[in-house]
């Protein structure tokens, strides 16, 4: 009796033994991540999603895999939001107008000439970094981490130093940037909307003559070989971030997906590094390849600060909160006075 109590015990344990094996083994199930980037091949940008795949299946026993799409194969940012909603990829390497569809806030950061340098970037992002993460996973989504373009300049087939060159040329505007229609409207500019990957078609044809980017953007995407100017005036801050759909991280073990959030911020934040040095080369480039520098005079800047002022007024509520407004600008003036 106490022999097949014994048994019956064991058998019991069997089971459970092999419940809780088929279990855990179940939770470690493969997810494949699609990600798709506006960042040609070869970009530092592709580099780095490149090495992070390869850390985060090293890591996880190729348990979590990346396939990335580069070069915007698979459409503009507005694009790879839709194919994220309907499932089609599950992440994306987007940047601030991207980032802002899908939590309205970010476009704050855009805001032209609110930082003085990347150090202030830095202190602000770092500040609300919980703050803008909570916004992106109400709305659905997961940030594994920041990352970004750069300052933006304006570049061009005619010389612009003024709010008045600025009306003589045809400017283009990114379809996804309520920020620069806001801006470009105060100044009486009728811009011509394109995709990002139908701009260089546009220089090349004459459609339009002014555009605006970080100048490794210009570099990567072939737009300065088009445009005969540079501004030096950085405009505004451009942020970009990798995003995944919350459903599809939520899905991944939990020390899985500790290693891809630590493994992904600090691929982020070299490639930060990467980036701000890439584009002090990339105007270099743009130098010796022939693209003039032009340098408005400080009535000027002023003008176009003024200009971006009445913007900003007119569309802070619609896109970002006063109250959000007011805190980043609290922040910088602090920051700004500790450093004196």
């Amino acid at each position: 009796m106490r022999s097949k109590d014994a048994l019956k015990r064991l058998g019991i344990s069997l089971v459970a033994c092999l419940f809780f094996i088929g279990t855990a083994m179940g939770a470690e199930k493969s997810s494949l991540i699609k990600l798709a980037t506006l960042a040609p091949d070869g970009s530092s940008w592709m580099k780095t999603f490149q090495a992070l795949s390869s850390e985060v299946m090293k890591k996880t026993d190729n348990k979590v895999q990346f396939k990335i799409y580069p070069g915007g194969v698979l459409g503009d940012e507005k694009d790879l939001l839709r194919k994220m909603k309907i499932g089609q990829i599950q992440g994306a390497a987007l940047t601030a107008s991207g980032l802002s569809s899908l939590f309205a806030e970010i476009d704050v950061l855009q805001i032209p000439f609110l930082f003085q340098n990347y150090e202030e970037v830095d202190f602000v992002l770092q500040k609300m970094d919980a703050f803008f993460r909570k916004g992106f996973e109400e709305s659905g989504y997961f940030l594994l981490g920041w990352s970004e373009v750069g300052f933006v300049y304006l570049m061009s087939r005619i010389p612009i130093s003024s709010v008045s060159d600025l009306k003589k040329g045809k400017v283009w505007i990114w379809e996804e940037s309520p920020m620069a229609k806001a801006i470009f409207n105060e100044a009486g500019v009728t811009a011509i909307p394109l995709s990002v990957p139908d701009v260089l078609i546009g220089l090349q044809t004459g459609l339009v003559d002014v555009v605006y980017t970080p100048p490794t953007g210009a570099i990567a995407i072939q737009w300065f070989t088009r445009v005969n100017y540079m501004t030096d005036l950085p405009l505004d801050y451009l942020p970009g971030g990798i995003i995944v759909r919350k459903d599809v991280f939520n899905s991944i073990p939990p020390t899985f997906q500790n290693i891809i959030t630590e493994a992904s911020q600090r691929h982020l934040d070299q490639l930060k590094r990467v980036t701000r040095n890439d584009n002090q080369e990339a105007i270099k480039v743009m130098m010796k390849q022939g693209v003039k520098m032009v340098t408005p005079s400080k009535d000027h800047i002023e003008e176009f600060k003024e200009l971006s002022d009445k913007a900003i007024g007119r569309i802070a509520g619609p896109t970002f909160s006063q109250k959000l407004l007011t805190e980043i600008t609290s922040l910088l003036e602090t920051y700004r006075k500790e450093k004196k």
